[in-house]
């Protein structure tokens, strides 16, 4: 069976877009495989050929919205490597998942998810994936390389990031939050904080970022790999 069953059948697909759609609607806890198949057009029946549970059909769903964004986020450095500079990737962070409603219910609500999961190493997996272990992962790998400081400690700047990308994203959110300071391009404010948060005096070189970008790139890929395990062991007929 293909990791990505939809690519070879028509019906997993419908099925994984009413999930989506009914789950996005009325939350993942409150839909039932009936109600998916009858959105879908198939049977109850159709539904357990490809996932054993409703938890397995779930928790397949957000790792696929997890796998494209990472898709995109690869693409986006494979066309420009300079994306790897905080002040660069924080804005492009922020725009690619506030988009994304399960990336933000993901980010608001990450326990939500653990209760779908039946299996410990699919915990393990969604784990390296969590916006805090990735980015964690992220400004390890940049500060290895200079192009983060590294006269702070590691965990102190991550809760800088995180409370700066979380305050940015309220704002856009609900403008009433900026208390009337409406700015042109908030993301250049939010560049401008990120680069006197994170980023030494002088730039580095092109190679350093060419080579910061490609570290970054395998930790996508790898975490991207670990998820599509993921998307596997919860298809029927896998294990």
């Amino acid at each position: 069976m293909s990791r990505l069953i939809e690519q070879a059948s028509p019906k997993a697909g419908r099925i994984l877009d009413s999930a989506r759609e009914l789950a996005l609607r009325h939350g993942v806890h409150k839909v039932t495989i009936a109600e998916i198949a009858a959105a879908a057009g198939v049977g109850k029946g159709t539904v357990y050929l490809y996932w054993e549970t409703k938890e397995d059909l779930f928790v397949g769903l957000i790792a696929r919205e997890v796998l494209a964004w990472l898709d995109d986020v690869g693409g986006r450095f494979d066309a420009d490597r300079s994306l790897v500079l905080p002040r660069r990737f924080a804005p492009m962070l922020l725009r690619t998942t506030a988009g994304n409603p399960w990336l933000r219910w993901l980010r608001s609500d990450d326990s939500a998810l653990a209760r779908l999961m039946h299996r410990p190493e699919d915990r393990e997996r969604f784990a390296e994936a969590s916006p805090g272990a990735m980015g964690s992962a992220v400004l390890g790998i940049l500060r290895e390389r200079g192009v983060v400081r590294d006269d702070l400690p590691l965990p102190r700047q991550m809760y800088a990031l995180h409370a700066l990308l979380v305050g940015f994203g309220l704002m856009m959110d609900q403008p009433d939050l900026a208390g009337g300071m409406n700015i042109a391009d908030p993301d250049v404010a939010l560049a401008e904080a990120v680069h006197l948060l994170l980023e030494p005096e002088r730039d580095p070189s092109a190679k350093v970022v060419a080579e910061a970008a490609e570290a970054v790139r395998v930790r996508f890929g790898e975490i991207h790999d670990r998820l599509l395990a993921v998307v596997a062991a919860g298809a029927a007929g896998t294990r």
